[in-house]
């Protein structure tokens, strides 16, 4: 009897241990994105443990730090036609750690671009991804990741789709998480917790004050949750969980703050050794707050010299939203091996019907599908801070050749986690956040590819008599595809292409972004540690702005050497 159920190990607490899979997303209860259970330990069936989701179980450590010089070209970028060139000089470090207690992969880089010209001026940035996880003992682990890139801040503001030069609306974001998770079992039964602390911060140059959503400033947030359950076929034929948590986070644009409390109780009621029924009810309080912006003396609101609104941090606190009540959601759960898994639940939650979902399939050692269908309440840094947390340590983040930043989505052996709808913009206020991401990836025959499509809606939730009170109740949609390839062709040289189509639209504002283009680099050894490198790229983006439509194209080159150490 209990060999039927060897597959459903752990389930119970599947909608409160959020799968590697489905985490960056929002799962089938997505309150606790954090998980609360380690889930190699939840998910262990009886011939054997499953594989983890955090990365690969090889033992190997490669750090490579480099330096690098380039010479850019391109034209067309900011409404010009001359060709403009700038040289940059970085330095960065690629590394992969994959040790039995620890594991962490690290892709970070600091450029400083230097020009000749006065239409673009020089900046330095720093770009990157990071994500890393040390078992403590068993069951215990502490899980930490970061993010650095370049982000579109204002909704209404500039929209360009290639980053060479120095192009406007765009600014330096930085995040980063870090806590402890536990997953221990104690005769038949596991207790699980976690908890997360985040930081995000947009710095202030190169916003675009034109009409938009207020831009983000800087958030704090905190997430904490627990569980206690049984797998099914132990002491009883179905398994159970008894979960809750708290989410907060303070900050955004307005002094800002989230709050999501919540309990629920869940069952996994098998139905065939690969089949099962799932459920869950529960209770949640959900609070969102802002206060008023400085007005003049004919009831404006004070915007600074960077484009940020004021706070009047005298004003008392204006609600935003408040949800206050009973949750519930069914679905079923197929699971006819530990390399495949379809999930799909439809509840209530939020107010409204809720539609969540999660495929996973891994049909070899170097392939992953994944598709997760969420459906969340959060704030700007909350949502990053709970991508982060899905992105596993074994990803491979593709960079654009000509650039330096990194790629929108990374893919793990098993796991993928895409940031394009955060970085189209940067919103200072809450939303509710809705759509559906596939990704695939593999590592065959020395071909590396990866592909990620995906639609995200977000329903801003402001204060009806507060300074964003002409967004509450908008949406914004982005659409994205992204592909990318590489291909070592011999010992000495490789090739890489990354393909890209988006479009955006704001929704509360004339603002329509489309935006397509490629890019493609060769690279060659010519040395011990010295490679050079040649790389093109062709944009192209339609704009329907407040101000201005526009549509451009952007052609861009460049030739550099680096050098690893």
């Amino acid at each position: 009897m209990i060999a039927r159920y060897s597959l459903f190990a752990g389930l119970a607490l599947g909608a409160l241990a959020t799968p590697a899979i489905a985490q960056d997303y929002g799962t089938s209860y997505d309150a606790p994105p954090p998980g609360g259970a380690d889930p190699q330990l939840a998910e262990e069936p009886l011939d054997g443990p499953a594989p983890s989701t955090r990365g690969p179980a090889s033992v190997r450590t490669e750090i490579q730090p480099y330096i690098e010089i380039d010479q850019v070209a391109f034209t067309g970028s900011n409404g010009q036609s001359d060709v403009v060139t700038y040289t940059t000089v970085a330095a960065g470090v690629d590394a992969r750690i994959s040790e039995r207690h620890a594991q962490a992969g690290i892709s970070a880089r600091y450029e400083r671009l230097i020009t000749y010209d006065d239409d673009t001026a020089d900046s330095d940035y720093l770009t990157g991804l990071a994500a890393g996880s040390v078992q403590l003992a068993r069951g215990v682990s502490v899980d930490a990741g970061a993010l650095a890139a370049r982000s579109r801040v204002n909704a209404g503001g500039a929209a360009p789709s290639n980053l060479v030069g120095n192009p406007d609306n765009i600014s330096q974001l930085y995040s980063v998480y870090a806590g402890p998770t536990v997953g221990i079992q104690t005769g038949g039964v596991t207790v699980g917790g976690a908890y997360r602390f985040g930081y995000t911060r947009v710095e202030d140059e190169g916003i675009d004050p034109g009409a938009g959503v207020v831009p983000f400033d800087e958030s704090t947030s905190h997430s904490v949750s627990a569980s206690v359950g049984q797998q099914p076929g132990g002491a009883l034929p179905i398994g159970w969980a008894v979960g809750g948590g708290y989410d907060r986070e303070d900050g955004g644009a307005l002094d800002n703050r989230f709050e999501d409390a919540y309990g629920r109780v869940d069952v996994t009621v098998p139905v065939s050794p690969t089949v099962a029924v799932v459920g869950g009810a529960g209770y949640e309080n959900i609070r969102i707050s802002e206060r008023d912006a400085v007005r003049d003396a004919n009831g404006v609101p004070i915007i600074d010299d960077v484009g940020r609104l004021v706070v009047d941090r005298s004003s008392p606190r204006l609600l935003s939203y408040e949800q206050d009540g009973f949750i519930w959601d069914v679905g079923v759960l197929w699971r006819p091996s530990r390399r495949t898994s379809l999930e799909a639940r439809v509840g209530q939650r939020y107010g409204s019907e809720s539609f969540t979902g999660s495929f996973s399939w891994q049909p070899n050692e170097r392939t992953s599908v994944g598709i997760a269908v969420y459906d969340s309440v959060t704030g700007y840094g909350s949502l990053l801070r709970d991508r982060l947390a899905g992105l596993p340590t074994d990803f491979t983040a593709y960079s654009n050749p000509l650039t330096g930043d990194v790629g929108s989505c990374a893919f793990g052996s098993r796991a993928g986690t895409c940031f394009d709808d955060v970085l189209q913009s940067a919103s200072g206020a809450s939303f509710r956040s809705r759509g559906v991401t596939a990704s695939y990836a593999t590592d065959m025959a020395g071909w590396k590819t990866g592909l990620a499509l995906g639609y995200n809606r977000r329903t801003f939730l402001t204060a009806d008599e507060g300074a964003q009170a002409f967004i509450d109740g908008t949406s914004d949609r982005n659409y994205f595809a992204n592909a990318f390839v590489s291909k070592d062709l011999d010992a000495l040289s490789s090739v890489t292409a990354n393909l890209y189509a988006n479009y955006y639209d704001p929704g509360f504002t004339l603002g329509e972004v489309f935006a397509i283009g490629a890019n493609a680099g060769y690279n060659r050894s010519i040395w011990r540690g010295l490679d050079a490198t040649a790389a093109l790229g062709v944009d192209y983006y339609d704009t329907q702005n407040i101000d201005f439509d526009s549509d451009e194209f952007t052609a861009s080159a460049l030739l550099g050497l680096r050098y690893s150490f």
